[in-house]
């Protein structure tokens, strides 16, 4: 659903925020007010490509965004890896924009990060429907027809294919895992080798070593300036190697001075104390340093060890494709339990082979099931088509179901294509490519109507849905896309009051005369809703009509 659209600077329209309401959103205006500026906004966040002409008077760029929410588990499929990088924690919906540059360029986003037109348009048709151009397309696509199909199938059906979709993962998981093994059994012996070695380069290492060598090697490389600065501090301390008093006999002087004297003055006594603390906590530094000092003479060749050390970790690494340490002890854990079921006789390979057998097995019988459903929906789906079409003025429409074998997949191995006849004498043809603009949109609106699961679109768009109509039709095409708001979020932009008139939000669309003239949009209250109804039907003796 399509909680929020905002445009600035798009044509005539400086600036519109539009809070859309669950239900039927209608857009209703004078003709050439700027509805259609509507359908452009909608049209650039599907991926329409930009163009100059977009721009407002003496406007730096045109702006579309949208907030929609995200159905569950929408980004988790390999459709969508760009946008599922993009998105932020914590964040529920999806918020995508278009800017359209003077020079007709234009950038997309997905909550304010940039990313590639062709993916948000891919992402915002999966959640948002349009009649036109994007409606031909959609309708043109074999998977979409299966989706309708299904969805008119019932919420079992979907049922089933979410079984089939995970039965597909399954056996892709079990695919991947015995064509590695098959690769790797045409030489098994190297195969241990491998893992031997693997093992091998692992042993006697913790996930710090690496760490605690580094931060050896840096002390041992640093050793000369360590001895010196050590013995300097030694020799200030308690000489050894020159003559002369250090701060350790200084202190012993002055403790031997104030030793009598704090016999003769007590309060000298603590002082005395003091110095006598200090002067042998000096010689310990002093001791501790010199034994600092021996142990890095102890140590001759110590540093040639780390290096090497060091030097095995990392060709370690390389080797084995490990990024990190702890990668490479893991994997390590893996080559010892695999070199356990090598010497037990367990054959992964074969092991591997009926994983595979079986899943493929499981998701031959859900395809079976979803296939099975298909047939006895076909006739029904069809028949509730054509009384659709009959009621929105194509009387003499009809369809034509033709279900055809494919290779397997998540959706199982079933191909459908739907065909429309528009009119009696003419051949059943592919369904986007036979009906006008008007035509289409109501055989997409029959085809909603039908699908008792919305065919999986939160939120449609009709622009061109009552061209041509009126009359009975008009009032047949409102009830339909009444029934169609009752499961999904439906925006028709509109000039028919029948379909104004049941709608849960009503927007107008009025040009602003100025220099330059501009369109402005509002949601309408109540009161300005009637007079809105009032202007489309001619006269206020027609308000009965609002339900």
């Amino acid at each position: 659903m399509i909680r929020r659209l905002r445009i600035e600077n798009l044509v005539l329209i400086r600036e519109a925020e539009l809070a859309l309401a669950p239900g039927l959103n209608v857009v209703t205006g004078e003709t050439g007010a700027g509805k259609t500026i509507l359908a452009q906004a909608v049209g650039l966040l599907l991926g329409a490509k930009g163009d100059s002409g977009f721009l407002g008077p003496d406007a730096p760029e045109a702006y579309v965004e949208a907030e929609l929410d995200l159905p569950d588990g929408f980004l988790d499929g390999d459709d969508h890896t760009e946008l599922r990088d993009l998105r932020p924690d914590e964040e529920a919906g999806l918020v995508v924009a278009r800017r359209v540059f003077p020079d007709g360029r234009s950038r997309a986003y997905a909550w304010g990060r940039a990313l590639p037109r062709e993916a948000a348009g891919a992402a915002v048709e999966r959640l948002v429907a349009m009649s036109g151009q994007f409606e031909q397309r959609r309708l043109a696509r074999p998977a979409h027809q299966l989706d309708v199909l299904d969805a008119f199938a019932g919420e079992e059906q979907l049922r089933r294919r979410r079984e089939t979709a995970a039965a597909w993962r399954d056996l892709r998981a079990c695919r991947r895992r015995h064509d590695e093994l098959a690769r790797s059994a045409a030489d098994r012996a190297f195969r241990a080798a491998e893992l031997e070695a693997l093992v091998a380069a692992a042993e006697g290492l913790e996930p710090d070593s690496e760490e605690l060598l580094r931060i050896e090697r840096d002390r041992l490389r640093n050793a000369t300036h360590l001895a010196e600065a050590a013995t300097e501090a030694a020799e200030a301390l308690a000489p050894e190697l020159r003559e002369g008093d250090g701060a350790a006999d200084l202190a012993g002087r002055a403790e031997r001075a104030l030793q009598p004297a704090a016999a003769l003055a007590p309060e000298l006594a603590e002082a005395a104390a003091e110095v006598a603390d200090s002067c042998a906590r000096l010689r310990e530094t002093a001791s501790s340093l010199r034994g600092f000092l021996a142990s890095l003479e102890a140590q001759p060749g110590r540093l040639e060890h780390v290096e090497e050390r060091l030097g095995r970790i990392a060709d370690a690494k390389r080797r084995f494709g490990a990024s990190t340490l702890t990668d490479l002890l893991e994997r390590a854990g893996d080559a010892a339990s695999e070199l356990v079921q090598l010497g037990a006789g367990h054959d992964p390979l074969e092991a591997a082979r009926a994983a595979l057998d079986a899943a493929g097995h499981r998701h031959a019988v859900a395809a079976a099931a979803l296939r099975e459903a298909r047939d006895a929906a076909t006739a029904p789906f069809a028949e509730a088509v054509r009384g659709e079409l009959a009621a929105l003025g194509l009387g003499d429409g009809d369809l034509e179901v033709r279900l055809a074998d494919r290779e397997p997949g998540p959706t199982g191995s079933d191909a459908v294509e739907l065909r429309i006849r528009p009119n009696a004498g003419l051949p059943f043809a592919p369904l986007a490519t036979t009906a006008s603009g008007g035509e289409l949109s109501r055989i997409a609106l029959a085809l909603r109507v039908v699908a008792h699961a919305s065919a999986g679109e939160p939120t449609i768009v009709f622009d061109e849905i009552d061209a041509g109509i009126g009359g009975r039709t008009a009032h047949a095409v409102a009830d339909a896309l009444e029934r169609l708001a009752g499961r999904a979020q439906v925006v028709a932009i509109t000039h028919l009051p029948q379909i104004a008139s049941v709608a849960q939000r009503h927007f107008r669309v009025e040009k602003v005369p100025g220099d330059p003239t501009h369109t402005r949009i509002q949601a309408l209250d109540a009161a300005e809703r009637r007079e809105e109804l009032e202007r489309m039907l001619g006269g206020a003796e027609f308000l009965e009509v609002i339900r």
